[in-house]
Protein backbone atom coordinates (compact mmCIF):
# COMPACT_ATOMS: atom_id res chain seq x y z
CA UNK A 1 0.00 0.00 0.00
CA UNK A 2 1.23 3.53 -1.00
CA UNK A 3 1.53 6.35 1.15
CA UNK A 4 0.86 9.89 -0.66
CA UNK A 5 3.40 13.24 -0.08
CA UNK A 6 1.23 14.30 2.81
CA UNK A 7 2.32 11.20 4.78
CA UNK A 8 -1.32 9.88 4.85
CA UNK A 9 -2.16 6.15 4.08
CA UNK A 10 -5.08 5.77 1.40
CA UNK A 11 -6.72 2.76 3.13
CA UNK A 12 -6.52 4.45 6.70
CA UNK A 13 -8.69 7.30 5.70
CA UNK A 14 -11.49 7.64 8.69
CA UNK A 15 -14.91 7.29 8.52
CA UNK A 16 -14.86 11.38 10.95
CA UNK A 17 -12.15 13.29 8.25
CA UNK A 18 -14.87 12.37 5.37
CA UNK A 19 -17.84 13.29 7.62
CA UNK A 20 -16.44 16.63 8.05
CA UNK A 21 -15.52 16.85 4.38
CA UNK A 22 -19.69 15.74 3.78
CA UNK A 23 -20.64 18.11 6.89
CA UNK A 24 -18.30 21.13 5.40
CA UNK A 25 -20.07 20.62 1.95
CA UNK A 26 -23.81 21.08 3.68
CA UNK A 27 -22.87 24.09 5.54
CA UNK A 28 -21.31 25.94 2.11
CA UNK A 29 -24.66 24.58 0.67
CA UNK A 30 -26.68 26.62 2.86
CA UNK A 31 -24.46 29.72 2.08
CA UNK A 32 -25.69 31.18 -1.49
CA UNK A 33 -29.67 30.95 0.68
CA UNK A 34 -28.33 33.69 2.80
CA UNK A 35 -26.53 35.58 0.26
CA UNK A 36 -29.89 35.92 -1.73
CA UNK A 37 -31.96 36.74 1.52
CA UNK A 38 -29.02 39.83 2.21
CA UNK A 39 -29.98 43.08 1.46
CA UNK A 40 -26.18 44.19 0.78
CA UNK A 41 -24.67 43.56 -2.63
CA UNK A 42 -22.57 40.31 -2.68
CA UNK A 43 -18.98 41.78 -1.73
CA UNK A 44 -19.93 43.46 1.18
CA UNK A 45 -22.11 40.10 2.06
CA UNK A 46 -19.17 38.01 1.89
CA UNK A 47 -17.18 41.16 3.94
CA UNK A 48 -19.11 40.51 6.50
CA UNK A 49 -19.52 36.90 6.67
CA UNK A 50 -15.76 36.71 7.31
CA UNK A 51 -15.77 39.93 9.72
CA UNK A 52 -18.31 38.15 11.41
CA UNK A 53 -16.39 34.57 11.60
CA UNK A 54 -13.34 36.29 12.84
CA UNK A 55 -13.95 36.68 16.14
CA UNK A 56 -14.79 33.07 16.71
CA UNK A 57 -12.01 31.57 14.95
CA UNK A 58 -9.87 33.29 17.18
CA UNK A 59 -11.43 32.64 20.53
CA UNK A 60 -11.38 28.88 19.29
CA UNK A 61 -7.69 29.31 18.62
CA UNK A 62 -7.00 30.71 21.71
CA UNK A 63 -9.28 27.96 23.69
CA UNK A 64 -6.94 25.71 21.61
CA UNK A 65 -3.56 27.17 23.08
CA UNK A 66 -5.19 26.67 26.60
CA UNK A 67 -5.54 23.26 26.19
CA UNK A 68 -1.83 22.73 24.47
CA UNK A 69 -3.75 21.83 21.01
CA UNK A 70 -1.90 24.60 18.68
CA UNK A 71 0.63 27.34 19.53
CA UNK A 72 -1.02 30.71 19.68
CA UNK A 73 0.87 32.30 16.76
CA UNK A 74 3.24 30.90 13.58
CA UNK A 75 6.46 30.40 14.61
CA UNK A 76 7.90 32.62 12.21
CA UNK A 77 6.85 35.52 9.27
CA UNK A 78 6.93 33.22 6.59
CA UNK A 79 4.35 31.01 7.85
CA UNK A 80 2.61 34.14 8.44
CA UNK A 81 3.02 34.90 4.80
CA UNK A 82 1.55 31.80 3.65
CA UNK A 83 -1.47 31.87 6.27
CA UNK A 84 -2.32 35.23 4.79
CA UNK A 85 -1.77 34.05 0.74
CA UNK A 86 -4.22 31.37 1.79
CA UNK A 87 -6.46 33.85 2.54
CA UNK A 88 -5.82 36.50 -0.63
CA UNK A 89 -6.44 33.70 -2.48
CA UNK A 90 -9.88 32.82 -1.07
CA UNK A 91 -10.77 36.21 -1.10
CA UNK A 92 -9.59 36.61 -4.60
CA UNK A 93 -11.83 33.63 -5.33
CA UNK A 94 -15.16 35.34 -3.84
CA UNK A 95 -14.02 38.79 -5.41
CA UNK A 96 -14.08 37.17 -9.34
CA UNK A 97 -16.90 35.15 -8.84
CA UNK A 98 -19.42 37.97 -7.45
CA UNK A 99 -17.53 40.25 -10.12
CA UNK A 100 -18.77 36.99 -13.10
CA UNK A 101 -21.96 37.47 -11.32
CA UNK A 102 -22.50 41.07 -13.06
CA UNK A 103 -20.88 40.25 -16.37
CA UNK A 104 -22.55 36.29 -17.35
CA UNK A 105 -25.53 34.49 -16.71
CA UNK A 106 -25.94 33.09 -13.34
CA UNK A 107 -26.34 29.44 -14.47
CA UNK A 108 -22.35 30.44 -16.33
CA UNK A 109 -20.98 31.32 -12.88
CA UNK A 110 -22.11 28.56 -11.31
CA UNK A 111 -21.34 26.15 -14.13
CA UNK A 112 -17.65 27.60 -14.47
CA UNK A 113 -16.99 28.12 -10.88
CA UNK A 114 -17.56 24.32 -10.01
CA UNK A 115 -14.77 23.51 -12.24
CA UNK A 116 -12.34 24.17 -9.34
CA UNK A 117 -11.73 20.25 -9.07
CA UNK A 118 -9.94 20.60 -11.90
CA UNK A 119 -7.32 22.66 -11.03
CA UNK A 120 -7.11 20.69 -7.79
CA UNK A 121 -6.50 17.80 -9.17
CA UNK A 122 -4.14 19.05 -11.48
CA UNK A 123 -2.53 21.09 -8.77
CA UNK A 124 -2.52 17.54 -6.78
CA UNK A 125 -0.77 15.68 -8.98
CA UNK A 126 1.73 17.87 -9.29
CA UNK A 127 2.32 19.80 -6.32
CA UNK A 128 1.22 16.30 -3.81
CA UNK A 129 2.09 13.55 -6.18
CA UNK A 130 -1.14 12.10 -5.67
CA UNK A 131 -2.47 9.29 -8.17
CA UNK A 132 -4.82 10.19 -10.46
CA UNK A 133 -6.35 7.22 -11.60
CA UNK A 134 -9.28 6.77 -14.70
CA UNK A 135 -11.93 5.64 -12.31
CA UNK A 136 -11.18 8.87 -10.15
CA UNK A 137 -11.18 11.26 -13.69
CA UNK A 138 -14.70 9.13 -14.76
CA UNK A 139 -15.80 10.54 -11.04
CA UNK A 140 -14.52 13.66 -11.59
CA UNK A 141 -16.49 14.22 -15.00
CA UNK A 142 -19.41 12.56 -14.10
CA UNK A 143 -19.52 15.25 -10.87
CA UNK A 144 -18.88 18.02 -13.28
CA UNK A 145 -21.59 17.31 -15.15
CA UNK A 146 -23.64 16.66 -12.54
CA UNK A 147 -22.82 20.34 -11.14
CA UNK A 148 -23.87 21.94 -14.74
CA UNK A 149 -27.10 20.29 -14.39
CA UNK A 150 -28.25 21.15 -11.19
CA UNK A 151 -27.17 25.02 -12.22
CA UNK A 152 -29.27 24.37 -15.92
CA UNK A 153 -26.11 25.92 -17.13
CA UNK A 154 -24.46 25.97 -20.05
CA UNK A 155 -21.27 27.63 -21.39
CA UNK A 156 -22.23 30.93 -23.11
CA UNK A 157 -21.85 31.46 -26.97
CA UNK A 158 -22.18 35.43 -26.51
CA UNK A 159 -19.31 37.47 -26.89
CA UNK A 160 -20.71 40.37 -24.68
CA UNK A 161 -20.54 37.45 -21.78
CA UNK A 162 -17.33 35.71 -22.99
CA UNK A 163 -15.37 38.49 -20.62
CA UNK A 164 -17.80 37.09 -17.42
CA UNK A 165 -16.77 33.40 -17.81
CA UNK A 166 -13.51 33.95 -18.30
CA UNK A 167 -13.56 35.85 -14.78
CA UNK A 168 -15.66 33.03 -13.44
CA UNK A 169 -13.13 30.26 -14.72
CA UNK A 170 -10.78 32.43 -12.91
CA UNK A 171 -12.22 32.59 -9.45
CA UNK A 172 -12.21 28.80 -9.98
CA UNK A 173 -8.99 28.75 -10.43
CA UNK A 174 -8.25 30.91 -7.27
CA UNK A 175 -10.27 28.35 -5.07
CA UNK A 176 -8.68 25.73 -6.24
CA UNK A 177 -5.27 27.66 -5.25
CA UNK A 178 -7.02 28.32 -1.77
CA UNK A 179 -8.19 24.55 -1.32
CA UNK A 180 -4.04 23.20 -2.33
CA UNK A 181 -2.68 26.00 -0.05
CA UNK A 182 -5.07 24.85 2.77
CA UNK A 183 -3.92 20.78 2.17
CA UNK A 184 -0.35 22.21 2.18
CA UNK A 185 -0.85 24.60 5.25
CA UNK A 186 -2.79 21.54 7.42
CA UNK A 187 0.30 19.57 7.42
CA UNK A 188 1.93 21.73 10.16
CA UNK A 189 -1.45 23.73 11.85
CA UNK A 190 -4.54 23.06 12.85
CA UNK A 191 -7.67 23.86 11.10
CA UNK A 192 -8.29 27.36 13.88
CA UNK A 193 -4.75 28.15 13.07
CA UNK A 194 -5.59 28.58 9.24
CA UNK A 195 -8.79 30.01 9.74
CA UNK A 196 -7.65 32.66 12.28
CA UNK A 197 -4.43 33.83 10.30
CA UNK A 198 -5.86 33.79 6.99
CA UNK A 199 -9.16 35.17 7.90
CA UNK A 200 -7.38 38.14 8.48
CA UNK A 201 -5.93 38.71 5.12
CA UNK A 202 -9.30 37.54 3.49
CA UNK A 203 -11.39 40.57 5.74
CA UNK A 204 -9.01 42.80 5.01
CA UNK A 205 -9.16 41.95 0.96
CA UNK A 206 -12.78 42.38 0.61
CA UNK A 207 -13.27 45.05 2.60
CA UNK A 208 -10.87 47.04 0.09
CA UNK A 209 -13.01 45.48 -2.71
CA UNK A 210 -16.21 46.33 -1.71
CA UNK A 211 -15.28 50.03 -1.19
CA UNK A 212 -13.81 49.95 -4.71
CA UNK A 213 -16.71 48.95 -5.88
CA UNK A 214 -18.74 50.97 -4.15
CA UNK A 215 -20.96 48.64 -2.53
CA UNK A 216 -22.45 50.27 0.89
CA UNK A 217 -21.72 48.45 3.87
CA UNK A 218 -24.41 49.90 6.16
CA UNK A 219 -26.99 47.17 7.00
CA UNK A 220 -30.76 48.88 7.86
CA UNK A 221 -32.49 46.29 9.94
CA UNK A 222 -32.74 43.63 12.65
CA UNK A 223 -33.44 40.71 10.13
CA UNK A 224 -30.15 41.83 7.80
CA UNK A 225 -27.74 41.69 10.98
CA UNK A 226 -29.30 38.25 11.77
CA UNK A 227 -28.77 36.64 8.11
CA UNK A 228 -25.12 37.77 8.12
CA UNK A 229 -24.53 36.68 11.48
CA UNK A 230 -26.07 32.96 9.97
CA UNK A 231 -24.24 33.06 7.03
CA UNK A 232 -20.60 33.63 8.83
CA UNK A 233 -21.43 31.18 11.79
CA UNK A 234 -22.88 28.40 9.22
CA UNK A 235 -20.77 28.79 5.60
CA UNK A 236 -17.63 30.50 7.15
CA UNK A 237 -16.96 28.98 10.83
CA UNK A 238 -19.22 25.53 10.05
CA UNK A 239 -18.33 25.43 6.33
CA UNK A 240 -14.50 26.33 6.19
CA UNK A 241 -13.34 24.49 9.46
CA UNK A 242 -15.02 21.17 8.80
CA UNK A 243 -13.09 21.71 5.40
CA UNK A 244 -10.14 21.87 6.74
CA UNK A 245 -10.37 19.54 9.02
CA UNK A 246 -10.91 16.99 6.37
CA UNK A 247 -8.17 17.93 4.03
CA UNK A 248 -5.31 17.21 5.89
CA UNK A 249 -6.67 13.31 6.17
CA UNK A 250 -7.90 13.09 2.55
CA UNK A 251 -6.57 13.65 -0.54
CA UNK A 252 -6.72 16.99 -1.87
CA UNK A 253 -8.27 15.96 -5.50
CA UNK A 254 -10.79 13.95 -3.60
CA UNK A 255 -11.68 16.64 -1.41
CA UNK A 256 -12.35 18.66 -3.88
CA UNK A 257 -14.57 16.74 -5.63
CA UNK A 258 -16.35 16.07 -2.46
CA UNK A 259 -17.16 19.69 -2.37
CA UNK A 260 -19.25 19.34 -5.65
CA UNK A 261 -22.35 17.93 -3.18
CA UNK A 262 -22.52 21.82 -2.23
CA UNK A 263 -24.74 22.44 -5.67
CA UNK A 264 -26.91 19.56 -4.93
CA UNK A 265 -27.29 21.44 -1.36
CA UNK A 266 -28.25 24.57 -2.94
CA UNK A 267 -30.58 23.36 -5.43
CA UNK A 268 -32.46 21.41 -2.60
CA UNK A 269 -32.51 24.30 -0.13
CA UNK A 270 -33.43 27.06 -2.61
CA UNK A 271 -36.43 24.74 -3.48
CA UNK A 272 -37.50 24.31 -0.05
CA UNK A 273 -36.88 27.93 1.71
CA UNK A 274 -36.62 30.63 -1.67
CA UNK A 275 -39.57 28.14 -3.47
CA UNK A 276 -37.11 27.84 -6.87
CA UNK A 277 -38.37 25.36 -9.94
CA UNK A 278 -36.67 22.03 -8.92
CA UNK A 279 -37.23 19.86 -12.00
CA UNK A 280 -36.16 16.22 -12.83
CA UNK A 281 -33.53 17.59 -14.44
CA UNK A 282 -32.03 18.63 -10.82
CA UNK A 283 -32.83 15.29 -9.73
CA UNK A 284 -30.59 13.78 -12.15
CA UNK A 285 -28.15 15.75 -11.27
CA UNK A 286 -27.97 15.54 -8.10
CA UNK A 287 -27.77 11.80 -8.50
CA UNK A 288 -24.36 12.15 -10.78
CA UNK A 289 -22.85 14.40 -8.64
CA UNK A 290 -23.44 11.81 -6.16
CA UNK A 291 -22.44 9.17 -8.48
CA UNK A 292 -19.08 10.70 -9.51
CA UNK A 293 -18.57 11.56 -5.63
CA UNK A 294 -18.71 7.81 -5.01
CA UNK A 295 -16.12 6.69 -8.50
CA UNK A 296 -13.49 9.29 -7.49
CA UNK A 297 -13.39 7.73 -3.69
CA UNK A 298 -12.96 4.55 -5.27
CA UNK A 299 -10.76 5.43 -7.61
CA UNK A 300 -8.97 7.23 -4.80
CA UNK A 301 -8.23 3.81 -2.69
Amino acid sequence: MTIDASGSEPGSWNRRAILALLGGALAIGVAPIWVRLSELGPSATAFYRLLFALPVFWCWLGWDHYRGVAPSHPPSLLDVAHLFGAGVFFALDMAFWHWSLHLTTVANSTLLTNAAPIFVTLGAWWWFREAITGTFLTGLALAIAGAAVLSGASISQSTAQLRGDGIALLAAVFYGGYMLYVKRLRQRFSPMTIMAWSGIASTVSLGVITVLWGESLAVSSQRGWMILILLALTGQVAGQTLIAYAFKHLPASFSAVGLLLQPAVAAGLGWVILHEAMGPSQLVGGGVVLTGIYLCRRGSQ
